[in-house]
């Protein structure tokens, strides 16, 4: 990324595109990845460190020449902290998606009165491991937010929209995922609950 002025360029494969451009591909790429994990779910497929990959591709290949599909091999930071080193990320990965499948089995019943609890704290954890883990050079936080829906979609439940654009809401939820870091997730819990029952109400509106 290079900055001209106030305004942010980025190389991409349709040229060097100013950052109200590249955020149309970013959108577009999350969209075409939604796409694809909605017609993945008729397959049930687990969650792994190969199908995050190839969702990762599919969704950002157009902005991330160089870097869509595969684990970052740098180390970065982000939101002033230094990201887990690379050479954990994989073990790191394949650890948080046995979890996240071991989970999804041990759900209650969507008849229980915990199930919507439980499905929460899932998606919660879920996101703010792997932004922790920061696989990825860019797209982390907009890959686990797809992978929540993935997740969603398994459940039959309606996927969700966790708005980072505004920047009130980005800053919300990055001091959220900050303080789950320290082991507090209420706040996290309280986005993902919010933005799951507006996605509820849709549906029965609907």
């Amino acid at each position: 990324m290079v900055k001209i002025g106030a305004t942010s360029y980025k190389q991409t494969r349709f040229g060097i595109l100013p950052r109200n451009k590249v955020l149309e591909l970013e959108v577009l790429g999350t969209r075409k990845g939604l796409l694809f994990l909605n017609q993945t779910i008729k397959s049930n497929d687990r969650l792994t460190s190969d199908f995050i990959k190839k969702t990762h591709k599919m969704s950002f290949s157009d902005i991330l020449l160089n870097d869509a599909g595969k684990f970052r091999i740098i180390q970065v930071t982000y939101s002033g902290k230094e990201a887990p080193h690379f050479s954990k990320i994989s073990e790191m990965i394949k650890i948080l998606s046995e979890d996240t499948e071991f989970a999804l089995l041990k759900l209650p019943k969507p008849t229980d009165n915990l199930f919507m609890e439980r499905v929460v704290e899932l998606l919660s954890h879920f996101q703010h491991r792997f932004v922790f883990i920061h696989p990825f050079v860019d797209y982390n936080g907009r890959t686990a937010r797809m992978f929540t829906s993935y997740i969603l979609m398994r459940l039959d439940l309606p996927i969700i929209e966790i708005n980072t654009e505004k920047e009130i809401d980005r800053k919300s939820y990055i001091k959220a995922l900050q303080k789950a870091d320290e082991g507090n997730y209420q706040d996290l819990e309280n986005i993902v609950s919010k933005a799951l029952n507006e996605s509820m109400i849709n549906v029965i509106k609907k």
